[in-house]
């Protein structure tokens, strides 16, 4: 069973930008690829970001290039999402993901239980 943690949510000002953490609990990190979605109330969870078992492949939507980088640290278990120029349209929880594929869409199998992201304006 995988389980993912998240922390970094909080409330920041348009324009500011937020590092969302998140750390796994497997043994095998590096047999998984890692991601984050998104869901902002009364809207459909949205695809933010993945990496690859390498961290060498990253995949964003292109609505999100350009403002959001992810990387991962396999000897801390974690995935990191870092999101600049902040809009209060990006208000909503993100979640963790992980999977041991690499998909295009993205499907990941296992969810964190996401942090709150809240975007004044």
């Amino acid at each position: 069973q995988v389980h993912l943690v998240e922390s970094g949510g909080g409330l920041v000002q348009t324009g500011g930008s937020l590092r969302l953490s998140c750390v796994s609990s497997v043994d095998s990190f590096s047999d998984y690829t890692m991601g984050w979605y998104r869901q902002a109330p009364g809207k459909e969870r949205e695809f933010v970001a993945a990496v690859n078992w390498y961290g060498d492949k990253q995949n964003y939507p292109s609505s999100m290039q350009g403002r959001v980088t992810i990387w991962r640290h396999d000897a801390n278990k974690s995935v990191y999402l870092q999101i600049n120029s902040l809009k209060p349209e990006d208000s909503a929880v993100y979640y963790c993901a992980s999977s041991t594929r690499w998909d295009y869409p993205y499907r990941p199998f296992y969810w964190g239980q996401g942090t709150q992201v809240t975007v004044s304006s």
